[in-house]
């Protein structure tokens, strides 16, 4: 029996290589002898890195970086197998972890030293990137990381703007001349799983903004120097998206890139799976197994257990998604190619409690769900 294990993180307690082998085990109390393949993967937000790194080897790189709100922040991000590819984070950089509650500010905060780890990479020798852009703490649509790149961000009297969103607004023109060459060379994959626009009542700072700290007059504040950004933003670079699905995302950050570099956005869990070569490894599996911290109706939007139950359903092998909590709509996963859904919890408990025993929850869960195929297995024969 061949056994793919392909989990996302359990958000605030497992990370998804923890997953991983948390099933592994599970597993192999029922089927000591299965082949278990281990492929954690993520949709481009947190765990990315970590993901690949394990999928397709590699070596992990740190890079000391501007934080959002301009303090030196210790940034990971790494160099896969192939040794031509680079994962970065944008989190890791400029997210929203990084900001303690009380100092969050998306009128100031900037994605500049999302910009530095693109750069490193470049100094890498690196011509081929793949950039998650979930969790941010900006609302700057990218300026910032474009600053670092080399682009110019000038009021009407020819200063350079300060960081962040707010400043957009003073505004006058924007410089491309030094922006770096060597990006036209590079290939950018931007793993990207929202499809809101830059600007208006779904643009990024009426939908994120206010996770991010902004008040109502806040949104309305960065709102109006977004869509003034974008329209010089078009002018200066003869690119029109903020209309694009996806160029919201991140505080805008999916338009900066769109704007200033020849990046693609596309779901975050196509490109985790397709550097993981998750197809080949599913060929002549017998079951997939794959996980997340909570089921519910945007899990079949582009999440990542939906996204490995597409794929594997162009072998027809059967999946099952072990869920730290099924929510509203959860049902939806059924129409996308999941067999089954099982929640990890077995009996009331605290949350406090489910994330303190993640690891074994998933374990057991896993178990329980071997058990159940023995069943059928032994039925199958009579």
């Amino acid at each position: 029996m061949r056994i793919i294990v392909a989990p996302d993180s359990y958000k605030g307690s497992l990370s998804s290589i923890q997953a991983a082998a948390a099933m592994e085990r599970g597993i192999q109390d029922v089927f000591p002898s299965a082949e278990i393949i281990k492929v954690p993967v993520a949709d481009g937000g947190e765990g990315t890195v970590e993901a690949l790194l394990a999928a397709t080897g590699g070596r992990l790189m740190k890079t000391e970086v501007m934080g959002p709100l301009g303090d030196k922040v210790e940034a990971h991000w790494s160099i896969l197998g192939d040794g031509k590819t680079a994962v970065i984070e944008m989190a890791a950089a400029s997210g929203l972890p990084l900001v303690p509650k009380d100092r969050r500010n998306p009128l100031l905060a900037t994605t500049y030293g999302t910009g530095q780890l693109i750069q490193a990479a470049l100094d890498a020798g690196i011509r081929s990137l793949i950039l998650g852009i979930g969790g941010s703490a900006t609302n700057d649509g990218g300026a910032g990381m474009a600053r670092t790149l080399g682009v110019k961000f000038l009021d009407q009297l020819n200063r350079e703007l300060p960081n962040g969103g707010a400043a957009l607004k003073h505004l006058r023109r924007i410089d491309i001349s030094g922006l770096d060459l060597r990006l036209a060379s590079t290939k950018i994959l931007v793993a990207c799983d929202v499809d809101n626009p830059l600007c208006g009542p779904r643009g990024a700072s009426a939908v994120y903004g206010p996770q991010k700290g902004a008040t109502l007059e806040m949104v309305t504040e960065l709102d109006q120097a977004l869509n003034h950004y974008a329209q010089l933003a078009k002018s200066a670079t003869g690119r029109e998206v903020a209309e694009i699905p996806g160029a919201g995302a991140a505080g805008g950050l999916g338009a900066g890139l769109l704007f200033f570099t020849p990046a693609e956005l596309r779901p975050g869990i196509q490109i985790i799976l397709e550097a993981a070569g998750f197809e080949e490894k599913i060929k002549e599996a017998d079951l997939i197994i794959t996980g997340e911290g909570r089921t519910d109706r945007q899990t079949a939007h582009g999440k990542a257990p939906a996204g490995v139950a597409a794929l594997a359903q162009k072998y027809k092998v059967p999946v099952v998604c072990l869920s730290g909590g099924l929510g509203p709509g959860h049902e939806d996963v059924l129409q996308k190619g999941i067999s089954g859904l099982m929640s990890i919890v077995p009996e009331p408990m605290s949350l406090e409690a489910c994330l303190g025993n993640a690891d074994r929850l998933v374990s057991e869960a896993a178990a329980r769900l071997c058990r159940l195929i023995r069943v059928g297995m032994n039925m199958s024969k009579r």
